[in-house]
């Protein structure tokens, strides 16, 4: 793949082979992070689980203390008095069953889904359509709750779920280019802390392989997991 001189740039500020601290990584990316657009800060996971069983699912959310720098639109699916109350929270979009159809023709056009769980059966027809995109309801993930006011309103305020995928790697946004390095080092080790607080019981030996920040078009930056595991002291 033949990178930009933009990129190539930035990826000489990097050295190859290298594990960073945290603070350092975060430092880091503030000077590489030189596309024309404010962009995000991606951290990636690579985590030591079989997501084939059961028990080795690592899925949850954490709020980020200084949220992700995206204002997400978010889709409650309800019924009855609970529509008004998701209104009255914020959500940008209300409906029921109605919703749900449309979601089958092909509306997509949200960041959040939350439900409550009388809506669940169908809801669950969305799978296919919602669950390749990160954005099924799920009650571990608290998106499937009667609890509509503090659903939506965390939500917007920076609430991210990670999930492992296939590949037991959790990719995930952890602020924009803006922010201060104090900003994004607090974020990022927010998320880490949530996913080391996770970890399965069935898993053995080494839990978090790896952890690589980079920006949305910049070269990646290794951490060192063990020194992120002194700093969050576990």
């Amino acid at each position: 793949m033949k990178h930009s001189k933009r990129y190539r740039e930035a990826a000489e500020k990097v050295e190859a082979g290298k594990l960073y601290g945290l603070r350092e990584a975060v430092e880091l990316f503030k000077q590489v992070a030189t596309a024309k657009f404010n962009e995000s800060i991606e951290v990636h996971v690579k985590l030591g689980i079989d997501p084939r069983h059961a028990d080795q699912q690592v899925r949850s959310t954490v709020s980020l203390p200084h949220g992700t720098g995206v204002t997400k639109k978010v889709l409650v699916i309800t019924q009855g008095e609970k529509i008004k109350e998701a209104q009255d929270a914020g959500a940008d979009l209300v409906g029921g069953e109605d919703m749900v159809q449309q979601i089958q023709g092909g509306f997509m056009d949200f960041d959040a889904v939350i439900a409550t769980p009388d809506m669940m059966k169908s809801v669950g027809r969305l799978g296919k359509v919602l669950g390749p995109r990160g954005l099924m309801p799920s009650a571990k993930a608290g998106t499937v709750t009667f609890e509509l006011e503090s659903a939506v309103k965390e939500i917007k305020a920076g609430r991210v779920e990670f999930r492992a995928n296939k590949a037991g790697i959790t990719h995930n946004s952890a602020g924009k280019r803006d922010f201060t390095a104090d900003q994004l080092y607090e974020n990022v080790k927010a998320l880490l802390q949530a996913i080391y607080k996770v970890r399965p019981a069935s898993v053995k030996g080494t839990y978090v392989k790896s952890i690589a920040i980079a920006p949305t078009m910049g070269p990646g930056i290794a951490i060192d997991p063990s020194q992120v595991q002194k700093e969050l002291a576990l």
